[in-house]
């Protein structure tokens, strides 16, 4: 069963990937739309979906 963390982490990848989709696709960046273009706030966003991709990493080498 997933725990907290696991779901949190898979929630913030998911976001990140919709996000980098639409910045490839059509130039829109989300996150910044909603936060502000390099605002703190964006540049937490990035840094906790960051984080969420080496948890991720992490979790998928681990778990047979």
């Amino acid at each position: 069963m997933f725990k907290t963390i696991d779901l949190v982490a898979l929630a913030l990848v998911v976001v990140g990937g919709l996000n980098w989709g639409l910045v490839g696709a059509f130039g829109f960046d989300l996150v910044a739309t909603i936060f502000g273009e390099m605002s703190i706030i964006s540049r937490i966003v990035y840094i906790l979906v960051g984080l969420a991709a080496v948890y991720m990493i992490y979790f998928a080498a681990t778990k047979k």
